[in-house]
């Protein structure tokens, strides 16, 4: 293992480190995303797998140990395992990061943000004989109209992100000790006049993976899983940084070129069959009543193409155009850089970039020549060997 570096193990449930060096050979490098749980995957020998913590069950197990990757004293990537399995002489351990633990979990409550509130008539029934006045007034009186339905309360997309893992982690034996940033993103949901609730009912038997991933997507916003070390101490803070809307920056201050720091790039693509200028998003109802939206970015010089998303969850203007605009922002790219392998350098310092942030990448790809262009960093993994790999989008493929 490379000098400085560490897997610790910590049970899951309470929080008791059980082995500060755990041999974990990787097989798959530790992985960040944006806006989801990473992962890693490695070996370790069975004789290991079988040695027992403290309070006498497995160090490594299945939904309870979670594993730690510590380098120069900083924590790097955090995880629970979740599957392990043997073959040969080794055992075979994947893990992924912390926010995987929502998927798959019920969400077994309700909460609705603008609802439709139907006021009570106070005259209802009061005019028996249906000759538009109140009974028995004198003089008489007419029956006014009854109260308007108005828009119940809204809250906002981060209260609900909250309530959901509050949720998740208030259950026995749900606390996975992640710990949600606690400022508002300035997105009420549901409509302000109640034509649209937003809801989440435990009659649907929704998932709550699934649905903090669409909020996610929908509104959208970014998020980032982190651990880091509380100061001396052993605990570890491990959170949810949720973005306003967006997490990260414009580097001007950091350099990606050819024949300096990027020691090699994956093959630049197009967007192919995937292309297209104009959405077509059709969400809830049925026929005529369909909720509908189109959007386009039509570009001197190239064809029409039209791509179709349906979604049955989506209703609200503001949530299908939003959909609709990250769909088209998505494939109107005409090239793209996917991946950089790059070394420790002064141009970028690992651990100087966080995820989210836009970085200017300066390439020569064959046939195309010299390439220049901003590219949002999307995950990254470090690698033993010194290198680090980082995933990329183009910056102009998002909306925010």
């Amino acid at each position: 293992m490379a000098g400085g570096w560490r897997f610790i193990a910590v049970r899951a449930l309470p929080e008791d480190v059980l082995d500060w060096e755990v041999p974990f050979a990787l097989s798959t490098n530790p992985k960040r995303d944006l806006s989801g749980p990473g992962s890693m995957s490695g070996t370790i020998e069975p004789e290991y797998a079988r040695l027992r913590g403290p309070d006498g069950l497995p160090i490594i197990e299945e939904w309870g140990t979670k594993l730690f990757l510590e380098i120069e004293g900083q924590l790097r990537w955090g995880g629970i395992v979740t599957k392990t399995s043997f073959d040969g002489p080794k055992a075979s351990i994947q893990c992924e990061g912390f926010s995987s633990y929502a998927h798959g979990i019920p969400y077994e409550s309700h909460m609705i943000s603008g609802p439709l509130i139907t006021p009570k008539d106070p005259y209802a029934g009061k005019d028996k004989n249906h000759d538009g006045y109140i009974d028995y007034s004198n003089p008489k009186k007419k029956v006014p109209p009854p109260p308007k339905p108005y828009g119940g309360t809204r809250f906002d997309a981060y209260v609900a992100f909250r309530n959901i893992w509050n949720h998740i982690q208030s259950r026995p034996y749900g606390n996975i000790g992640l710990k949600i940033d606690s400022h508002n993103l300035g997105e009420l949901l549901g409509a302000s006049d109640g034509s649209d609730p937003w809801e989440l009912a435990w009659w649907n038997n929704p998932d709550c993976g699934q649905t903090l991933d669409q909020l996610a997507r929908d509104i959208p916003f970014d998020w980032i899983e982190t651990h880091t070390w509380v100061g001396g101490t052993n605990t570890i803070d491990s959170r949810i940084v949720l973005g306003k809307p967006r997490l990260g920056r414009k580097r001007n201050d950091l350099r990606f070129a050819d024949g300096e720091n990027i020691s090699a790039i994956a093959r630049p693509e197009g967007m192919g069959d995937e292309y297209a200028n104009e959405i077509v998003l059709l969400g809830k109802g049925e026929g005529r009543k369909m909720a509908r939206f189109q959007a386009h970015k039509y570009e001197a010089g190239r064809l029409r193409r039209v791509h179709t998303v349906t979604d049955k969850t989506l209703s609200s203007a503001a949530a299908m155009r939003a959909r609709s605009l990250k769909e088209l922002y998505g494939r109107t790219g005409v090239l793209q850089i996917p991946a950089i392998q790059i070394v420790d350098h002064p141009n970028a310092r690992f651990g100087s970039w966080q995820l989210g942030d836009d970085i200017r990448v300066q390439v020569n790809v064959p046939w195309v020549g010299d390439v220049d262009m901003w590219h949002r960093i999307v995950s990254d993994e470090i690698s033993a060997d010194g290198t680090c790999t980082l995933t990329l989008k183009r910056s102009d493929s998002f909306i925010y």
